[in-house]
């Protein structure tokens, strides 16, 4: 009679709750950290540890000693090993195990070796379950594993992008190889983007590992990238249940010692209640009334809108109902009714912004029409109409900051 094997009832249990899930599995899915914790208890059942106080060994030890295959020619057990590896946003053993059981259920491919694998009377029930596994659906971020060293609790992970500019306004400090942003700088790109945090984590830039980064490489890498687009992946210092990220706290007391000011920052610094936005994949969009545009020649200045505004409102055109989106890098319009996009401009190519002096929740912004013309820039004039002065008003400041921001080269 086989005897029964506690991990495994347990691993049971949460192969058939991960999967009544539905769907793809993701980082979200409430029973993975459970499921993974439990595979990662059985690769450490039964391993035999040094006798004379050497360090201790741990699963990934001896997956690094396991054969790379028949002739030296790689297989897909060897190949995830080695991408676990050479992953340099983990440190420790235990980050590359981690990192490499992630690999494996993303790739559909799993061949541990244990003790529980060792026994005959476990090894069957065992490869029972994983082999339920491998015919589930995952979809995990695998760029997001900076703090499997630590936790199999993952942090909420985001990009931000934004145009390039002169001063980003991050204030940044360096706490065990982690760079945290300290400070949000007022009337900076950071700042009017809308996206960083106080107590964020960089993780990356434009693709550039910032974990293990020493003092000053984050400054280093924004140097060498001067005037271009920036793309950040942050870690949030807030979970997904609001709060804080638990494996951040031995951080965040260190943070705080050295600089004892340093307080989370929970939202924006200009994030207004009651706005009639609308949520879409999580950015808040405006909902506004595009009215028509009109080309105003070879001069795009502020000057131009007088004119150009009138002019659009006297041809009585249908109005539309758009979301407007001021984004990191651009502006972008679509049609309500089926978020088709209708327009979109970066905002190198928007000369100027501004308000209707005769109606308050009116306004328009121009934008270079035909840049490769042999007579030179033409500019057309677009017109909106928002719901409320105070809205009107916050549009026209989002959208002047994101081309004041951006750098010009010639």
């Amino acid at each position: 009679m086989a005897r029964k094997e506690p991990l495994l009832s347990a691993l049971k249990g949460g192969v058939l709750r991960l999967r009544e899930g539905g769907g793809p599995c993701t980082d979200s899915s409430p029973h993975l950290t459970s499921l993974c914790q439990l595979l990662e208890s059985i690769l450490r059942r039964g391993l035999r540890q040094p006798a004379w106080g050497f360090r201790r060994r741990d699963y990934w030890h001896w997956l690094e000693q396991l054969p790379t295959g028949d002739s030296g020619r790689p297989t897909p057990l060897s190949i995830s090993i080695q991408k676990a590896g050479s992953c340099g946003k983990v440190r420790t053993a235990q980050g590359h195990g981690r990192y490499f059981l992630r690999l494996a259920l993303q790739e559909k491919f799993y061949d541990p070796v244990s003790s529980i694998l060792g026994s005959e009377d476990l090894l069957e029930p065992f490869l029972s379950l994983l082999l339920v596994v491998t015919e589930m659906d995952f979809s995990l971020d695998l760029q997001n594993c900076s703090f499997l060293d630590e936790s199999w609790l993952l942090p909420v992970c985001i990009t931000y992008e934004t145009v390039p500019c002169r001063v980003l306004g991050m204030v940044l400090r360096y706490v065990d190889g982690r760079v945290f942003v300290t400070e949000v700088l007022p009337e900076s790109q950071a700042d009017v983007d809308e996206v960083v945090l106080a107590g964020d984590i960089l993780d990356e830039i434009n693709g550039c590992s910032l974990r293990n980064a020493y003092s000053g490489q984050a400054g280093d890498v924004l140097q060498k990238l001067k005037g271009e687009p920036l793309s950040f992946r942050l870690l949030r210092w807030r979970w997904h249940d609001g709060e804080v990220y638990e494996p951040l706290l031995p951080y965040l007391k260190v943070l705080k010692e050295k600089e004892p000011h340093f307080q989370l920052q929970r939202g924006p610094r200009r994030r207004g209640e009651g706005e009639p936005q609308r949520l879409q994949g999580g950015r808040l969009l405006y909902n506004l009334r595009y009215l028509g545009q009109t080309t105003v020649g070879k001069y795009g200045g502020k000057e131009v809108l007088a004119q150009a505004i009138p002019t659009v409102l006297e041809r009585h055109s249908a109005a539309r109902e758009v979301l407007f989106d001021v984004k990191e890098a651009e502006v972008l319009v679509q049609e309500k009714t089926s978020s088709k996009v209708l327009c979109r401009y970066p905002y190198p190519k928007i000369s100027c912004v501004g308000r209707c002096v005769g109606s308050s929740n009116l306004f328009a912004f121009c934008v270079v029409a035909s840049p490769e013309s042999p007579d030179g820039s033409t500019f057309d004039c677009l017109v909106f109409a928002s719901r409320s002065e105070q809205e009107c008003e916050e549009i026209v400041r989002r959208v002047a900051a994101g081309f004041k921001h951006t750098e010009w080269f010639v």
